[in-house]
């Protein structure tokens, strides 16, 4: 097979969904499975769905319509503010969206209206991750104002952790976004469907007996995919962490620890860096690079250290001498690595314990919009 290649272990992203979403099932929890990490592969988000996400998620309409063209018909759920330049695209193929903006929401509301569709609109409430966010003081009175628009439902509110600032979330946070879906509530005069308290790094609170108050959905996707708590970086128990592994080769081999390297101080400024040098080990060259994913977010085999990287090579020091040229190593990758390595056209993806329907069908690759414009 070709490398570089992201290999795609199908049966242990079920099995992940699975164990979560049952788990949280138990504490009235839904779950969104969010596929922006993955460029909205049909493919991941159909095996989040048999592993029992009650729908979709992603940032990106580009994504969510590459679902939609390949069969996809799951709710999802546009989870970035929607830009005012693909309104119709977004009433068209997402149920709901995550709206801070009362401009954005307008136009959403004219948009639907225009389409003959009614839109669900999820306020998202700033908790301290300090990115997107209407601040709680601020959210009553945009509440009342979607509740007055035609073309748009208010379906509930949301809040995000751990993304921009890495604050996690805690139990005095999800009772402040239960009180305030209570004020909405008895303001609009109407209940909400949903109170979305966070994303994965709410999952070992959510785990646990903390007080979760009225929280009724979390959007899940680096722990459905890496089995990983997205702050401390630990496995979440009886979760899969190797779902996706990338595989690139092996294209240089020599040992250049002979080759001497002359001290110098490099220009103010300069993007250049020292090599490094060791007395002993051969230099590894690999075929990936910085245009292909976070090479510093790969976990390297054993008995092999990172060097550096450029755009096209990955420099690593093995300590011994078991492998040459064309021989493919496996990396385990981070959330980082992941997300880099899925968008690239440069690196082929290949399914393992792929279901039978999908087997023999042809999917749009997630660059097929990367035009010369």
């Amino acid at each position: 097979m070709n490398s570089p290649r992201i290999e795609v272990d199908l049966a242990k992203i079920r099995q992940n969904t699975k164990v979560l979403t049952g788990r949280l099932k138990a504490r009235g929890i839904s779950v969104l499975g969010v596929t922006k990490a993955v460029c909205g592969n049909p493919v991941i988000a159909q095996a989040m769905l048999d592993g029992g996400v009650s729908g979709l998620a992603d940032a990106r309409v580009s994504n969510v319509q590459r679902m939609r063209e390949a069969g996809i018909s799951a709710p999802i759920t546009l989870i970035r503010t929607p830009l005012l330049s693909q309104l119709t695209d977004v009433v068209e193929s997402c149920g709901s969206s995550y709206n801070t903006e009362r401009r954005v929401i307008s136009a959403l509301a004219a948009a639907s209206t225009d389409l003959g569709i009614n839109h669900g609109i999820i306020l998202v409430m700033e908790a301290g991750d300090m990115r997107d966010g209407i601040l709680p003081k601020d959210i009553i009175s945009i509440a009342k104002y979607v509740a007055g628009l035609q073309g748009v439902t208010l379906k509930g509110i949301a809040a995000n952790f751990a993304c921009f600032s890495r604050v996690p979330p805690d139990q005095q946070k999800m009772v402040l976004i239960s009180e305030i879906a209570k004020d909405v509530e008895a303001q609009c005069g109407r209940a909400l469907e949903i109170v979305s308290g966070g994303n994965s790094s709410n999952i070992p609170m959510a785990l646990s007996r903390s007080n979760l108050a009225r929280i009724n959905e979390l959007r899940i996707g680096e722990a459905i995919l890496l089995g990983v708590d997205p702050v401390s970086g630990d496995r979440i128990p009886h979760l899969h962490t190797d779902a996706f592994v990338l595989i690139a080769e092996v294209i240089e081999m020599n040992d250049k620890s002979d080759i001497p390297l002359q001290p110098q101080e490099l220009p103010k400024g300069s993007r250049l860096q020292l090599v490094r040098h060791y007395e002993s080990g051969n230099r590894v060259i690999i075929s990936v690079g910085q245009q292909d994913t976070d090479c510093l977010g790969l976990t390297l085999p054993s008995g092999m250290t990172h060097l550096g990287s450029t755009s096209d090579h990955l420099v690593l020091r093995m300590s011994h001498s078991e492998v040459g040229v064309g021989t493919e190593i496996r990396f385990g990758m981070n959330y980082s690595a992941l997300m880099r390595a899925m968008a690239t056209p440069n690196v082929q993806i290949s399914f393992l314990h792929p279901p039978r329907s999908l087997r023999t069908r042809k999917l749009k690759p997630a660059h097929s919009h990367l035009n010369l414009v």
